[in-house]
């Protein structure tokens, strides 16, 4: 099993893709603290890493990263959902949200 975006020290890190403005999606997308890199090193191409602060608690005493496991549909419900943030990311869970026309589905997985 392979798991990604692992965070460290309250800092949580998710890809972004290709590096074309990474620092400029990766504050558009986790706010102007945030940092993006490009690091070519794990896969032999370069892709992009946002790095921002963990979420503080809200409802859990854990504080949590966001990430997304691609779109929910009929084929892929919240159930599904759920299973993918957690083969995807260590203790992540999932839930369907809708977003514009499409229904994301949205991880949270601890710091």
């Amino acid at each position: 099993m392979i798991i990604v975006n692992q965070t460290r020290a309250n800092i949580c890190v998710d890809g972004l893709g290709t590096c074309e403005n990474c620092n400029q999606r990766c504050k558009y997308k986790h706010g102007p603290s945030s940092q993006g890199d490009c690091d070519d090193l794990s896969i032999g191409v370069a892709q992009c890493r946002c790095h921002y602060q963990c979420e503080p608690p809200s409802l859990t005493p854990l504080n949590t990263c966001n990430g997304g496991a691609g779109l929910c549909s009929v084929r892929c419900p919240l159930k599904c959902c759920d299973i993918n943030c957690a083969l995807k990311y260590a203790g992540g869970s999932g839930i369907c949200y809708t977003l514009g026309n499409s229904n994301v589905c949205r991880c949270k997985y601890p710091c």
